[in-house]
């Protein structure tokens, strides 16, 4: 236990006539739990924690989190005011290295990222044995893990390789990004420039062509510069928890990080923005405004699902829903962004936000509602929603990978389980031999 843990007024257990005590911690912002490491060795008996909603598998400097008072903060920082005053860069040094950049570290920070950002040329080669149409993230997830192969980790980092194997993965998740979506479209990769920043160099790469100029556009740049810094970390999501999981076996960082990639894909977890405009399309199919669409999921009956709205975590509403609101409005009200599917993400809005169904169960629109029509307006293709929120998440996964590492001990991970099967029998030869 860290010495930043308070020590609290031990529990008590009672099993079997037998009294049990047990340590009780409190965290620096109010955090209250009960010490369970010896409760097996001491009683026999294990908790049952399904989905782990309950459990603290770890201790953590990096991210806090209060569901029920929507607060989110980066190293102490309120997410509203990193929004408002960074860049993702900034915020990307800030969750690895514990505090924000001053000039000279981020110009350093940036001009290595920016170096790193050249994935081996004989990757290229790997992209080849992707079928036409495969999806991004699959190529990513595998992409990431190859990188192992080309960029070995020596059994023993130093601080200089270590931040040299960070600044390649957050570099280099970025280009493997917008070449898997080069690869799915079947159009000639472009490289990254050294003259370019984070977002304006991954926009360029995805959208630039030997016979079509990209004219980057400053609010759609800022745009998704937000939407990383909002993506950053979450504290022990799913994702995050399959980083640490996978790093606990010291296996290396690169198979880490893609494990990581893996548990995102899934649509309950960072494709739910992707839902969000499948959900809209839908609507927009079936020739509605959304006013029919929100009925039916307020019908307990009924198998429709409005997604993008309420959260599992944030019990009130999400804040960082609350950034990306105001720039969400500036990029649609922007010329030309002659949209259905918008005019009917603003009808839901308009329903959720003054419908006492919605507003009694506290079900606000989430990030995931909003990130999802940034990315449209942006021009960013649906299938590659979660490639971007991976993009964004990497300085998270391996903040968290580098605070374990380096914590006192690193325990592997390995949950206990309730078996449910069978009782002990016995093998019947029943099959003639």
């Amino acid at each position: 236990m860290t010495d930043k843990l308070k020590r609290l007024t031990p529990a008590t257990l009672t099993l079997d006539g037998q009294t049990y005590s047990l340590p009780t911690y409190q965290g620096v912002e109010g955090e209250k739990a009960i010490d369970i490491t010896k409760l097996r060795s001491q009683t026999g008996y294990i908790t049952l924690d399904d989905g782990y909603g309950n459990t603290g598998a770890c201790e953590s400097a990096i991210t806090y989190i209060d569901g029920e008072k929507g607060i989110l903060r980066y190293r102490g920082y309120p997410i509203e005011e990193l929004a408002e005053n960074s860049r993702f860069t900034d915020v990307a040094y800030l969750l690895l290295h514990g505090e924000l950049p001053n000039i000279d570290q981020l110009t350093q920070f940036s001009t290595q990222l920016n170096e790193s950002s050249i994935i081996h040329e004989d990757m290229h080669h790997f992209f080849n044995g992707f079928p036409r149409g495969s999806h991004p993230m699959g190529i990513l997830a595998t992409m990431v893990a190859s990188l192992s192969t080309f960029y070995p980790v020596p059994d023993q980092l130093d601080t200089a390789t270590e931040i040299q194997i960070v600044a390649n993965l957050i570099s280099q998740v970025r280009t493997i990004a917008a070449f898997s979506y080069k690869k799915s479209i079947g159009e000639p990769l472009v490289y990254p420039s050294y003259k370019l920043k984070y977002v304006r160099n991954f926009l360029t790469m995805m959208f630039a062509s030997p016979v079509r100029d990209y004219q980057l556009d400053d609010d759609i740049v800022r745009a998704i510069d937000m939407f990383l810094i909002l993506h950053a970390d979450h504290e022990q999501n799913c994702s995050t928890s399959s980083v640490r999981t996978a790093g606990s076996s010291l296996a290396n960082v690169y198979a880490v990080a893609s494990s990581g990639i893996a548990a995102l894909w899934g649509p309950r977890h960072g494709g739910a923005n992707q839902e969000v405009i499948s959900m809209l399309e839908q609507i927009h199919a079936e020739g509605g405004d959304g006013t029919e669409f929100i009925n039916q999921a307020k019908d307990k009956n009924s198998s429709s699902r409005l997604m993008g709205f309420g959260h599992r975590v944030y019990k009130n509403f999400d804040p960082r829903a609350l950034v990306l609101k105001k720039h969400c409005d500036k990029l649609l009200n922007k010329p030309g962004m002659n949209d259905p599917l918008f005019d009917i993400a603003r009808r839901l809005e308009e329903i959720a936000l003054n419908d006492d169904y919605f507003i009694s169960r506290k079900l606000y629109p989430n990030v995931d509602f909003y990130s999802g029509l940034i990315l449209r307006a942006a021009g960013i293709p649906t299938n590659m929603f979660t490639v971007l929120f991976a993009m964004g998440r990497m300085p998270g996964w391996l903040a968290h990978w580098r605070e374990m590492i380096h914590g006192e001990t690193v325990t592997i991970y390995r949950p206990r389980q309730i078996y449910v099967g069978e009782p002990l029998r016995h093998y019947k030869n029943t099959i003639p031999r």
